[in-house]
């Protein structure tokens, strides 16, 4: 199972969605639904933003725990 942290992440850099979609360039839509766990997917140009304006790598994003 993959486990998507993009949460976590944005309340630990104390930030919010609006300020995180400006910074990455992304729809608030996109990370509202990433923030709210409410995808079945992610782009990797997407992924590629939300690293840029989070200061992270995919696997701070998402985690993987074997089933």
């Amino acid at each position: 199972m993959i486990t998507n942290n993009v949460s976590t992440i944005i309340g630990k850099r104390k930030t919010n969605i609006s300020e995180t979609a400006r910074i990455a360039g992304v729809d608030y839509n996109t990370v509202y639904n990433l923030y709210y766990d409410r995808t079945k997917g992610i782009e990797f140009e997407t992924m590629n933003k939300l690293c840029f304006a989070l200061e992270c790598t995919p696997g701070d994003l998402f985690t993987y725990i074997p089933d």
